[in-house]
């Protein structure tokens, strides 16, 4: 066998020498690399773990003004009901003391005048107090039926009155504005059925 030349193994050395360097070069890279990535993500998992908090913490302040704000609404409402209600019942008690007056007057005899006056007392007030709220009568009798307004609890035959038409209340309908607040319980008229001629034969 032949004898290798030193000079040559000298350049091998040197060749893989310098390779293993390179490669050590590499790696010291690529774990400098790797390590600032995983710097950059800390940092960013920071940053997003404060954006959360702060996102949590005006959810909750959020939460806790609607609930306030519920709160309020809601005392405001009962606050409105309950004066409504005693501004109602206070514009009711003028009927309670014509009501007082007419009970007073009957206990005292004499010939009912003042009976009926204090009745009629009782009901001008009462009509005058419907007016204040909106409230109005409908006009029923003498007009034609219309079930938007009226409710018919009878049909009576007759020749006053065209058919369809209102000829009598069982009580009284009402408007509050332009809506129905009650309908009028009504008589209406229908055609009178027609009488057999005398001598002819009934059909």
């Amino acid at each position: 066998m032949s004898k290798r030349p030193e000079n040559l193994d000298s350049q091998e050395k040197a060749a893989a020498t310098e390779e293993h360097a390179a490669a050590e070069t590499t790696k010291a890279e690529a774990t400098n690399d790797g390590g600032s990535e995983a710097e950059k993500l800390m940092t960013q998992l920071v940053e997003k773990d404060k954006e959360i908090a702060e996102l949590k913490d005006r959810y909750l302040r959020t939460l806790a003004d609607f609930d306030n704000t519920r709160k309020r609404l809601r005392q405001q409402s009962e606050e409105t009901i309950r004066l409504q209600r005693e501004n109602l019942l206070r514009s009711v008690l003028p009927v309670v003391d014509n009501l007082e007056r007419a009970v007073a007057a009957a206990k005292g005899g004499g010939n009912g005048k003042s009976i009926v006056e204090g009745v009629e007392m009782v009901l001008q007030t009462m009509i005058d107090f419907l007016k204040s709220e909106g409230v109005t009568a409908l006009t029923a009798v003498g007009q034609p039926f219309d079930p938007q307004r009226h409710e018919a609890m009878d049909q009576v035959e007759s020749e006053a009155h065209p058919p369809n038409t209102v000829v009598s209340e069982f009580h009284r309908g009402y408007l509050i504005g332009e809506r129905m607040l009650r309908p009028a319980r009504v008589t209406v008229a229908k055609s009178a059925s027609r009488k057999p001629e005398e001598g002819k034969p009934q059909s």
